[in-house]
């Protein structure tokens, strides 16, 4: 009886150091299930999710990844307050509101921390050929929409409104649609003009600039950066969309850009940032092969890029690529 006893103690013990070094998790399934919130289908987010999610789960041992289709990054921020995301897509200007309380997260902060920016967006306002529309002022009374509700587009692009000293509700016809539905409506002239804050080149926009008997036009707003810089600071920053971007531009549009940033909630764990931060950039060429704005996420002036605190996580990385500013 007590060599059995002794027995059974034996497997207990063995069971539990097995649990203990992860081979039980192992053995079960994966250990960490991520949801990373992206974007729209029409935009990039969407697909660089993707491509990030995949090289998640092929790469991180113990690790699963899925990306959500969600209004992009004004929802993504909610979604990781609630915790009901674990990593998100995010625009600078919207990561700084959410972290700081502000604007549409008045009274209601959230402790996002990053892991990287990305690449830069540049703000569209996309219009066609025939629709009378050369500059912002002459979205006066115009049909326009200004992205969907709950995405970074619609609050960058009722700044740049205001900037342009244009009310969104009394000054233009305003619409809430994101990229794809926006190049819809454009085509069916249900709308004048739409603005989209996105990578380079957007795939909605260019199914519109690849239109038969449509000659896309992007309206310049570099303009009002100054104004923007006064009231934002440097979140806001003059950019150019070329003209090779999109078939069909006559010239070149200078315009307004603005980071991504990759985040995540405070309570994200240090190791599983690291991680991610270093699949980031040790497997870039394999997101730029799903969207080729990948290729321009860059640790040069990673530090002052983000608005918002760096994950510890990722700081154990940058600081082991002796990134200025770590």
């Amino acid at each position: 009886m007590k060599s059995r006893m002794l027995v059974m103690l034996a497997v207990t013990v063995l069971a539990a150091a097995v649990v203990a070094s992860g081979l039980g998790l192992a053995a079960a399934g994966p250990a960490v299930r991520l949801s990373i919130a992206t974007g729209g289908v029409g935009g990039v987010y969407f697909p660089m999710g993707g491509g990030l999610a995949s090289l998640i789960s092929k790469h991180i041992p113990g690790a699963t990844a899925t990306a959500e289709v969600t209004p992009a990054s004004v929802d993504n921020m909610r979604l990781l307050q609630a915790k009901r995301a674990d990593i998100a897509f995010t625009l600078a200007d919207t990561a700084h509101d959410a972290f700081k309380g502000e604007e549409p997260f008045r009274g209601s902060p959230i402790p996002i921390r990053t892991l990287s920016p990305l690449y830069n967006n540049f703000n569209h306002l996309v219009t066609i050929e025939g629709a009378g529309i050369a500059a912002i002022a002459d979205l006066r009374g115009k049909r326009v929409s200004v992205g969907a509700p709950g995405s970074g587009t619609e609050i960058t692009a009722l700044r740049i409104l205001e900037a342009a000293a244009l009310h969104p509700d009394r000054d233009i016809r305003r619409e809430r649609l994101g990229a794809a539905p926006s190049v819809d409506a454009l085509k069916d002239r249900k709308i004048d003009a739409f603005f989209w804050s996105g990578g380079l080149p957007t795939a909605a926009v260019l199914d519109l600039a690849a239109t038969p008997g449509l000659r896309i036009r992007i309206v310049p707003l570099d303009g009002l950066v100054p104004i923007l810089q006064r009231k934002y600071g440097n979140l806001y920053f003059r950019s150019v969309i070329l003209k090779e971007f999109y078939p069909g531009m006559a010239a070149d549009a200078p315009t307004i850009g603005v980071a991504n940033l990759l985040v995540v909630h405070q309570d994200f764990d240090a190791e599983l940032a690291y991680q991610v931060t270093k699949l980031l950039f040790e497997r870039r060429a394999d997101l730029a092969q799903i969207h080729k704005e990948a290729a321009n996420i860059t640790t040069i002036g990673a530090a002052g890029r983000s608005p918002v605190p760096f994950h510890p996580g990722a700081i154990r990385y940058f600081r082991e690529r002796g990134v200025e500013g770590f």
